[in-house]
């Protein structure tokens, strides 16, 4: 059965296309996502993320657990409010899921998971959890929306309460608080997002979710679909999990190295988190692929599950889209290790040169060096 967000019908009342994401019936568009992607990049657009799913962690040994937990070093939140992009994985080194922790306290931290992989990642963490002593709690009551773009942190600051508009309008990128709106309503306001622009992602009451997202619209934020999402975090060189990463692929394999700390415990002791022996064989056998960024100048769009041809042997597109930002297609790629030389994509038969670049392509706005 499909499920929906409590800003379901709002988002048909707004005349949104809607189809299933991930069994979620969610906004592809309300009219144009060539539009909505502009509106990000310029100014400022509002993405439903209800969809995603909010973990809370609670207990004396969470710190503790979640060094056990994640590929990144937990070790690296010691203010309350920061947080960590990281990846769980499994034994292998494979990918369960990308996902952000928040430090909240020594005996609370927060998590924010993808969708798709709710049940198995809640079904993951609790078997993990039972060792420390800690408690996991899915917070299904809450709604959450993204307000990304130049504009989005004051329009989003300008529905505050008058006292809590400069602690928020200090937040550093990659940091979080709880406020309150001007009606009273307690949120917690992130400095993060998934489109390469700057902005919040704002958890709020689901009861008071589509208040807030009104509250929005009148202060004349408009809003985006999963279309616009999409082509935004592409362009940002943000991964897709299930279409760019997964539980076979490793964080070396996914450009996600710099995602996993090989630190230590007090004790000067390896940190033993779950994967960890299996990325340090891969590391001493040598990654055996990696994920590349290419761009078409040839008229076309790449698309996921085209063959790539490399100078080590064939590799298949992840993410690609036509970026609007650019003007030609782009995407990510996974191919076999090493130089990849002159490189081709299949495209019905036909084999079309790509250049191979770094990404992000796009990065707040502008096209980076190297890519036009």
């Amino acid at each position: 059965m499909t499920r929906k967000t409590v800003l379901n019908e709002t988002h048909r009342a707004l005349g949104a296309k809607m189809v299933d994401f991930g069994g979620w019936d969610m906004p592809i568009h309300y009219g144009s996502q060539l539009d909505e992607h502009h509106l990000v990049r310029r100014d400022a657009g509002m993405f439903d993320v209800s969809h995603m799913t909010v973990v809370d962690l609670t207990g004396a040994r969470t710190r503790e657990f979640l060094r056990h937990l994640v590929a990144n070093s937990v070790d690296k939140l010691q203010k309350p409010g920061k947080a960590l992009y990281t990846a769980m994985l499994n034994p292998q080194g494979g990918v369960i899921d990308d996902l952000i922790v928040y430090f909240m306290s020594e005996d609370w931290f927060r998590l924010v998971v993808n969708a798709a992989t709710r049940d198995k990642d809640l079904a993951w963490i609790t078997a993990q959890a039972a060792a420390f002593g800690v408690e996991v709690k899915e917070r299904p009551e809450f709604g959450m929306v993204a307000v990304q773009g130049p504009t989005a942190r004051e329009k989003v600051i300008g529905l505050l309460r008058e006292e809590d508009r400069a602690p928020v309008s200090k937040l550093l990128r990659f940091s979080a608080r709880e406020a309150k709106t001007v009606g009273g309503v307690e949120v917690f306001v992130a400095r993060t997002g998934y489109t390469g622009e700057d902005g919040f992602e704002v958890i709020v009451p689901e009861a008071q979710t589509v208040a807030f997202w009104n509250e929005l619209l009148a202060a004349g934020v408009k809003p985006a679909g999963l279309g616009a999402r999409d082509t935004l975090r592409l362009e940002a060189g943000m991964n897709l999990y299930g279409q760019d990463m997964d539980d076979t692929v490793s964080p070396f394999e996914a450009a996600l190295a710099w995602t996993v700390a090989l630190d230590g415990n007090a004790d000067g002791e390896p940190r033993a988190f779950i994967g960890r022996a299996a990325l340090e064989a891969q590391q001493a056998a040598g990654v055996p692929r990696q994920m590349i960024g290419l761009v078409m100048d040839e008229k076309g769009v790449l698309r996921h599950g085209q063959k790539v041809l490399t100078a080590n042997g064939d590799g298949e597109i992840l993410s690609g889209t036509f970026s609007p930002s650019i003007g030609k297609a782009i995407a990510f790629a996974r191919v076999p290790a090493g130089e990849p030389g002159d490189v081709r994509v299949d495209i019905r038969g036909k084999e079309i040169p790509v250049r191979v670049v770094k990404f992000p392509f796009v990065r707040e706005g502008k096209v980076q060096d190297g890519i036009l």
